[in-house]
Protein backbone atom coordinates (compact mmCIF):
# COMPACT_ATOMS: atom_id res chain seq x y z
CA UNK A 1 0.00 0.00 0.00
CA UNK A 2 2.79 2.60 0.63
CA UNK A 3 3.84 2.05 -2.49
CA UNK A 4 0.88 3.71 -4.15
CA UNK A 5 1.98 7.19 -5.58
CA UNK A 6 -0.61 7.96 -8.19
CA UNK A 7 -2.66 11.09 -7.03
CA UNK A 8 0.13 12.32 -4.86
CA UNK A 9 1.27 15.91 -5.51
CA UNK A 10 4.57 16.91 -5.19
CA UNK A 11 5.89 20.63 -4.40
CA UNK A 12 8.86 21.13 -6.77
CA UNK A 13 9.74 24.06 -8.77
CA UNK A 14 10.13 22.83 -12.51
CA UNK A 15 9.71 23.85 -16.06
CA UNK A 16 6.68 20.51 -15.36
CA UNK A 17 4.84 22.37 -12.68
CA UNK A 18 4.75 25.64 -13.90
CA UNK A 19 2.96 24.53 -17.30
CA UNK A 20 -0.63 25.34 -17.92
CA UNK A 21 -3.06 22.23 -16.80
CA UNK A 22 -4.91 22.38 -19.11
CA UNK A 23 -1.53 21.84 -22.07
CA UNK A 24 -0.51 19.20 -19.73
CA UNK A 25 -3.95 17.45 -19.43
CA UNK A 26 -3.80 17.57 -23.68
CA UNK A 27 -0.26 16.70 -23.79
CA UNK A 28 -1.14 13.18 -21.64
CA UNK A 29 -4.17 12.27 -23.54
CA UNK A 30 -1.95 12.85 -26.94
CA UNK A 31 0.81 10.28 -24.88
CA UNK A 32 -1.99 8.03 -24.03
CA UNK A 33 -3.48 8.11 -27.61
CA UNK A 34 0.12 6.70 -28.83
CA UNK A 35 1.02 4.49 -27.07
CA UNK A 36 -1.77 2.17 -28.45
CA UNK A 37 -0.66 3.23 -32.55
CA UNK A 38 1.21 0.03 -33.74
CA UNK A 39 4.38 1.42 -34.29
CA UNK A 40 6.55 -1.27 -33.16
CA UNK A 41 9.27 -0.85 -31.11
CA UNK A 42 10.37 2.16 -32.92
CA UNK A 43 7.36 3.66 -31.05
CA UNK A 44 8.00 2.64 -27.77
CA UNK A 45 11.37 3.56 -28.31
CA UNK A 46 10.47 7.23 -28.90
CA UNK A 47 7.78 7.40 -26.45
CA UNK A 48 10.49 6.35 -23.76
CA UNK A 49 12.44 8.34 -24.23
CA UNK A 50 9.76 11.32 -23.85
CA UNK A 51 8.72 9.73 -20.60
CA UNK A 52 11.99 9.95 -19.47
CA UNK A 53 13.04 13.69 -20.98
CA UNK A 54 9.77 14.53 -18.78
CA UNK A 55 10.47 13.22 -16.00
CA UNK A 56 14.40 14.15 -15.82
CA UNK A 57 12.58 17.89 -15.98
CA UNK A 58 10.23 17.85 -13.62
CA UNK A 59 12.94 16.81 -10.98
CA UNK A 60 10.91 13.51 -9.47
CA UNK A 61 13.06 11.27 -10.66
CA UNK A 62 12.65 7.76 -11.87
CA UNK A 63 12.76 6.10 -8.23
CA UNK A 64 9.42 8.07 -7.76
CA UNK A 65 8.20 6.44 -10.84
CA UNK A 66 9.46 2.54 -10.19
CA UNK A 67 7.35 3.30 -7.05
CA UNK A 68 4.58 3.86 -9.10
CA UNK A 69 4.85 0.53 -10.75
CA UNK A 70 5.85 -1.70 -8.25
CA UNK A 71 1.64 -2.25 -7.36
CA UNK A 72 1.37 -3.58 -11.06
CA UNK A 73 4.12 -6.26 -10.88
CA UNK A 74 1.81 -9.21 -10.17
CA UNK A 75 -0.28 -7.84 -12.73
CA UNK A 76 2.60 -8.27 -15.27
CA UNK A 77 3.83 -11.86 -14.01
CA UNK A 78 0.31 -13.19 -14.10
CA UNK A 79 0.38 -12.08 -17.90
CA UNK A 80 3.40 -13.29 -18.64
CA UNK A 81 1.95 -16.61 -17.65
CA UNK A 82 -1.13 -16.32 -19.15
CA UNK A 83 0.23 -15.91 -22.24
CA UNK A 84 3.11 -18.39 -22.37
CA UNK A 85 0.18 -21.10 -22.03
CA UNK A 86 -2.49 -19.59 -24.46
CA UNK A 87 -0.20 -18.10 -27.31
CA UNK A 88 1.26 -21.21 -29.26
CA UNK A 89 2.14 -18.53 -32.47
CA UNK A 90 5.23 -18.18 -33.71
CA UNK A 91 8.51 -20.03 -33.32
CA UNK A 92 8.97 -22.37 -30.42
CA UNK A 93 11.81 -21.47 -28.19
CA UNK A 94 11.30 -23.83 -25.64
CA UNK A 95 10.16 -27.52 -25.86
CA UNK A 96 9.61 -29.41 -22.64
CA UNK A 97 6.83 -31.76 -23.83
CA UNK A 98 3.99 -30.58 -21.74
CA UNK A 99 4.68 -27.17 -22.05
CA UNK A 100 6.32 -25.08 -24.42
CA UNK A 101 7.17 -21.44 -24.80
CA UNK A 102 6.79 -19.42 -27.99
CA UNK A 103 8.41 -16.62 -29.69
CA UNK A 104 4.92 -14.90 -29.93
CA UNK A 105 3.50 -15.29 -26.76
CA UNK A 106 7.02 -13.23 -25.33
CA UNK A 107 6.73 -10.43 -27.83
CA UNK A 108 3.27 -9.97 -26.68
CA UNK A 109 3.80 -9.68 -23.21
CA UNK A 110 6.28 -7.57 -24.14
CA UNK A 111 3.97 -5.31 -26.09
CA UNK A 112 1.35 -5.13 -22.49
CA UNK A 113 3.65 -4.66 -20.42
CA UNK A 114 5.64 -1.31 -21.88
CA UNK A 115 2.30 0.04 -22.48
CA UNK A 116 1.21 -0.82 -18.76
CA UNK A 117 4.22 0.90 -17.33
CA UNK A 118 3.80 3.92 -19.83
CA UNK A 119 0.32 4.54 -19.11
CA UNK A 120 1.50 4.07 -15.04
CA UNK A 121 4.63 6.79 -15.81
CA UNK A 122 2.33 9.05 -17.76
CA UNK A 123 -0.63 9.55 -15.42
CA UNK A 124 1.77 9.68 -12.32
CA UNK A 125 3.98 12.31 -14.01
CA UNK A 126 0.63 14.65 -14.19
CA UNK A 127 -1.20 13.65 -10.83
CA UNK A 128 2.55 14.36 -9.21
CA UNK A 129 3.19 17.73 -10.92
CA UNK A 130 -0.32 19.30 -10.96
CA UNK A 131 -1.62 20.88 -7.83
CA UNK A 132 -5.33 19.10 -7.34
CA UNK A 133 -7.12 22.70 -7.88
CA UNK A 134 -5.16 23.05 -10.92
CA UNK A 135 -6.09 19.87 -12.20
CA UNK A 136 -9.59 20.74 -11.65
CA UNK A 137 -9.66 23.70 -13.70
CA UNK A 138 -8.41 22.83 -16.78
CA UNK A 139 -10.41 19.45 -16.84
CA UNK A 140 -13.59 22.16 -15.75
CA UNK A 141 -11.97 24.15 -18.98
CA UNK A 142 -11.67 21.55 -21.57
CA UNK A 143 -15.18 20.43 -20.54
CA UNK A 144 -16.35 23.55 -20.86
CA UNK A 145 -17.44 23.66 -24.90
CA UNK A 146 -19.65 20.51 -24.17
CA UNK A 147 -21.58 22.63 -21.70
CA UNK A 148 -24.12 23.75 -24.69
CA UNK A 149 -25.49 19.92 -25.02
CA UNK A 150 -26.22 19.92 -20.96
CA UNK A 151 -22.97 18.38 -19.91
CA UNK A 152 -22.06 19.23 -16.19
CA UNK A 153 -18.51 20.28 -16.64
CA UNK A 154 -18.05 21.86 -13.05
CA UNK A 155 -19.41 18.74 -11.15
CA UNK A 156 -17.41 16.12 -13.27
CA UNK A 157 -13.99 17.79 -12.70
CA UNK A 158 -14.96 18.19 -9.10
CA UNK A 159 -15.60 14.60 -8.86
CA UNK A 160 -12.51 13.70 -10.87
CA UNK A 161 -10.14 15.93 -7.76
CA UNK A 162 -12.17 14.81 -5.10
CA UNK A 163 -11.08 11.25 -6.54
CA UNK A 164 -7.58 11.45 -6.95
CA UNK A 165 -7.25 13.53 -4.00
CA UNK A 166 -8.70 10.70 -1.46
CA UNK A 167 -6.54 8.52 -2.94
CA UNK A 168 -3.57 8.64 -0.98
CA UNK A 169 -5.97 9.29 1.99
CA UNK A 170 -7.93 6.02 1.71
CA UNK A 171 -4.37 4.51 1.10
CA UNK A 172 -3.18 5.60 4.68
CA UNK A 173 -6.44 4.59 6.25
CA UNK A 174 -6.22 0.94 4.85
CA UNK A 175 -2.60 0.99 6.30
CA UNK A 176 -4.38 1.82 9.52
CA UNK A 177 -7.03 -0.26 9.67
CA UNK A 178 -4.68 -3.36 8.56
CA UNK A 179 -2.20 -2.71 11.51
CA UNK A 180 -5.41 -2.46 13.90
CA UNK A 181 -6.33 -5.70 12.77
CA UNK A 182 -3.24 -7.23 13.21
CA UNK A 183 -2.96 -6.26 16.47
CA UNK A 184 -6.16 -8.15 17.56
CA UNK A 185 -4.98 -11.31 15.80
CA UNK A 186 -6.02 -10.97 12.10
CA UNK A 187 -3.63 -12.14 9.70
CA UNK A 188 -3.72 -11.16 6.23
CA UNK A 189 -0.88 -13.23 4.76
CA UNK A 190 -1.71 -16.65 5.92
CA UNK A 191 -4.58 -19.03 6.78
CA UNK A 192 -7.15 -21.40 4.38
CA UNK A 193 -9.09 -19.72 2.26
CA UNK A 194 -12.22 -18.56 4.01
CA UNK A 195 -9.87 -17.43 6.68
CA UNK A 196 -8.29 -14.37 4.32
CA UNK A 197 -11.74 -13.99 3.11
CA UNK A 198 -12.91 -13.01 6.58
CA UNK A 199 -9.71 -11.09 7.07
CA UNK A 200 -10.29 -9.33 3.84
CA UNK A 201 -13.68 -8.64 5.09
CA UNK A 202 -12.75 -7.22 8.09
CA UNK A 203 -10.58 -4.83 6.09
CA UNK A 204 -13.15 -3.81 3.29
CA UNK A 205 -16.53 -3.15 5.87
CA UNK A 206 -14.35 -1.05 8.20
CA UNK A 207 -12.31 0.94 4.82
CA UNK A 208 -15.93 1.43 3.06
CA UNK A 209 -17.46 3.23 6.49
CA UNK A 210 -14.84 5.39 6.93
CA UNK A 211 -14.80 6.13 3.08
CA UNK A 212 -18.68 7.31 3.45
CA UNK A 213 -18.31 8.90 6.71
CA UNK A 214 -15.50 10.73 5.06
CA UNK A 215 -17.63 11.87 1.82
CA UNK A 216 -20.42 12.81 4.39
CA UNK A 217 -18.12 15.06 6.32
CA UNK A 218 -16.72 16.52 2.81
CA UNK A 219 -20.82 17.57 1.67
CA UNK A 220 -21.73 19.02 4.64
CA UNK A 221 -18.49 20.75 4.85
CA UNK A 222 -19.10 22.00 1.07
CA UNK A 223 -22.66 22.78 2.14
CA UNK A 224 -21.82 24.72 5.14
CA UNK A 225 -19.15 26.81 3.01
CA UNK A 226 -22.03 27.89 0.71
CA UNK A 227 -20.84 25.88 -2.42
CA UNK A 228 -23.13 24.97 -5.07
CA UNK A 229 -22.40 23.49 -8.77
CA UNK A 230 -24.87 25.22 -10.20
CA UNK A 231 -24.32 28.83 -9.49
CA UNK A 232 -22.03 30.53 -11.59
CA UNK A 233 -18.73 30.42 -10.00
CA UNK A 234 -15.54 33.61 -9.94
CA UNK A 235 -12.22 32.07 -10.12
CA UNK A 236 -9.01 33.66 -8.41
CA UNK A 237 -6.33 32.20 -10.66
CA UNK A 238 -7.26 32.70 -14.01
CA UNK A 239 -4.92 30.17 -16.46
CA UNK A 240 -3.04 31.12 -19.29
CA UNK A 241 -1.32 29.21 -21.74
CA UNK A 242 2.44 30.56 -22.49
CA UNK A 243 4.53 29.74 -25.31
CA UNK A 244 6.10 26.78 -23.47
CA UNK A 245 2.49 24.97 -23.47
CA UNK A 246 1.55 25.77 -26.88
CA UNK A 247 5.27 24.01 -28.03
CA UNK A 248 4.08 20.94 -25.52
CA UNK A 249 0.55 20.41 -27.19
CA UNK A 250 2.16 20.84 -30.76
CA UNK A 251 4.93 18.41 -29.99
CA UNK A 252 2.72 15.71 -28.39
CA UNK A 253 -0.10 15.69 -31.33
CA UNK A 254 2.78 15.61 -33.99
CA UNK A 255 4.27 12.52 -32.03
CA UNK A 256 1.25 11.11 -32.50
CA UNK A 257 1.01 12.49 -36.10
CA UNK A 258 4.61 10.39 -37.05
CA UNK A 259 3.80 7.39 -35.45
CA UNK A 260 0.37 6.63 -37.31
CA UNK A 261 2.54 7.67 -40.34
CA UNK A 262 5.04 4.88 -39.00
CA UNK A 263 2.41 2.58 -38.32
CA UNK A 264 0.98 3.09 -41.50
CA UNK A 265 4.18 2.03 -43.48
CA UNK A 266 5.09 -1.30 -41.42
Amino acid sequence: MSNMVLGRYLPLDSKIHNMDPRAKIICMLCLLIAIFIPAGYVGYAVLIAIVLIVVLASKIGLPYIFKAMKPMMFMMIFLFVINMLVIKRGTMLIDLGWFSIYDEAIFQTLYIVIRLLLMISITTLLTATTKPLDLTLGIEDLLSPFQKIGLPSHIIAMMISIALRFIPTLIEETQRIMKAQASRGVDFEEGKLMEKIRSILSLIVPLFISAFQRAEDLAYAMEARGYSPENKRTRYKVLKLRGFDIFSMLFSAAVVGALIGVAILL
